[in-house]
């Protein structure tokens, strides 16, 4: 059941990164109206492609914990006994890499967009 509540903890972390890159594009609006820069149009656009590639993954992720979650709410019904071998393989170990992935590339957005409107925000 722990890795149920793990799940559960992630999807949240998720949902909260989707609320950072709403405010991420609202700055990016600020930016664009501020500064006609070329500059700031072409990294303007930049971040608004990654930010839109970065939802789509968290999308991916969450649908993919969501059934992830019903698997194993499923096993706990059954009497079956609950193969954590089986469900790691072919569930929560790929996952894990692909969050891990999510995670590093956010982490390095997240960056590069604070240095971006650092520069260009007072």
């Amino acid at each position: 059941m722990s890795l149920h509540l793990k799940y559960r903890l992630i999807i949240a972390e998720l949902n909260f990164d989707i609320n950072v890159l709403r405010i991420f594009a609202d700055y990016l609006t600020e930016l664009r109206s501020k500064g006609k820069e070329a500059e700031v149009k072409t990294k303007s656009d930049y971040f608004e492609k990654e930010f839109y590639t970065l939802r789509t993954e968290i999308d991916d992720i969450r649908h993919e914990m969501q059934m992830g979650k019903m698997k194993l709410g499923a096993f706990s019904r059954d009497t079956k006994p609950f193969d954590f071998k089986i469900f790691n393989k072919e569930n929560h170990s790929p996952l894990k890499k692909r969050l891990l992935a999510y995670k590093n590339k956010f982490k390095k957005i997240n960056k590069e967009f604070e240095e971006f409107e650092a520069e260009w925000l007072p």
